[in-house]
């Protein structure tokens, strides 16, 4: 009997933990990146019903901007899908962490 979750993920994702901005048009708010993979990241955010469905994502450490759209929410954690595919996302990250 195989009790560990499934893992639907296509990609694994790094553990990194950072600051990061969210921005759409005029509107910005700071959040804290937890893990990034080729296709997406987890963020933590203060309150996700602020949080618009598409915007851009900004490291506060490298200042890369990527285009996100929200997959899904979790009391104060969303997980998004980058608008474009990036293994960048995954390098930088491993590389933070190391």
């Amino acid at each position: 009997m195989n009790s560990a979750p499934e893992e639907r993920r296509k990609y694994p994702r790094v553990e990194i933990d950072e600051p990061a901005y969210i921005s759409m048009g005029g509107f910005s708010m700071r959040c804290r990146l937890l893990n990034v993979s080729t296709e997406g990241a987890a963020l933590e955010v203060p309150n996700p019903a602020s949080v618009p469905l598409s915007f851009q994502l900004m490291t506060e450490k490298d200042r890369v901007i990527r285009g996100c759209r929200v997959i899904w929410t979790k009391q104060n954690r969303i997980g998004v899908a980058f608008d474009q595919p990036t293994t960048d996302a995954v390098s930088d990250a491993a590389g933070r962490n190391s």
